[in-house]
């Protein structure tokens, strides 16, 4: 596990969002289950990263409230600061560089055609210019198949593999804290910290409130197919739309 720095967040770098509660511009409640938790200030992650080929050290290592992995603070040759992802393994007072002609170094970005093949990145861009979308949680990691025909191959942790531009730019390595998948909740109390609120069983409710409601005790389902509360199918029903513009970028789906 990473080693955390001491030292506060940078309140430059901080900014109070509104915690909607899971409702809409309304007012009304579109996401159950939502609301309270712990006031918490959310960092502004620098997802771009496109200050190029300004030499770069982390000046600390830091818990996000709002984000599985640990954030890194960086300080630029210039005197600019900006939070980053940080992959695992950096550690405060190392040295970082954003080229197309960086070496291949954790935490270096640079082109995904520039990266060789198995080599493990995060914070991948889908367009160039457009910022890292893929890869973003903790310990997750996309793994660099091939470079050919303008695209790179990558293996994503889901099992998929799909083209991505190769004018894209990727940072080198895997991301922090990947024990985040075992951390336990443990009582009622934390879940509320986190802004989650009871979730009550469709089996407990009446008839008229969910479709699994009703009967004498511990009654099964009594509907085939898993549903939500408003009877929509969930369980094995593809949700993908077959027309999606990126299916010709997929070449094998997820397991």
């Amino acid at each position: 596990m990473a080693k955390l720095s001491t030292t506060e967040s940078l309140k430059k770098l901080t900014v109070r969002i509104k915690q909607p509660a899971g409702r809409n511009a309304q007012g009304r409640i579109t996401v159950r289950h939502q609301g309270g938790g712990h006031k918490r200030l959310y960092r502004l992650v620098d997802f771009k990263q496109e200050k190029q080929d300004i030499p770069v050290r982390v000046e600390a290592i830091e818990y996000d409230p709002y984000r599985t992995a640990f954030i890194a603070r960086l300080v630029y040759r210039d005197g600019e600061r900006r939070y980053i992802l940080a992959p695992q393994g950096l550690k405060t007072g190392d040295e970082l560089i954003i080229s197309e002609k960086a070496p291949i170094k954790l935490g270096n970005r640079t082109l995904l055609r520039c990266i060789p093949v198995g080599t493990l990145v995060h914070n991948v861009e889908l367009l160039s210019g457009k910022g890292g979308q893929l890869a973003r949680s903790a310990g997750s990691a996309v793994e660099v198949l091939a470079n050919e025909e303008g695209y790179t191959h990558l293996k994503l942790s889901s099992g998929e593999v799909r083209k991505v531009p190769w004018s894209g730019w990727a940072s080198i390595g895997q991301l922090s804290n990947p024990d985040h998948r075992l951390e336990e909740i443990g009582k009622a109390g934390r879940s509320r910290w986190l802004g989650i609120r009871p979730t009550v069983r469709g089996s407990a409710m009446n008839p008229r409130d969910h479709p699994y409601g009703g009967g004498e005790g511990r009654s099964p389902r009594g509907t085939r197919r898993p549903k939500t509360k408003w009877g929509k199918v969930t369980g094995g029903r593809k949700t993908r739309k077959k027309k999606k513009w990126s299916n010709k970028l997929i070449i094998k789906r997820r397991r």
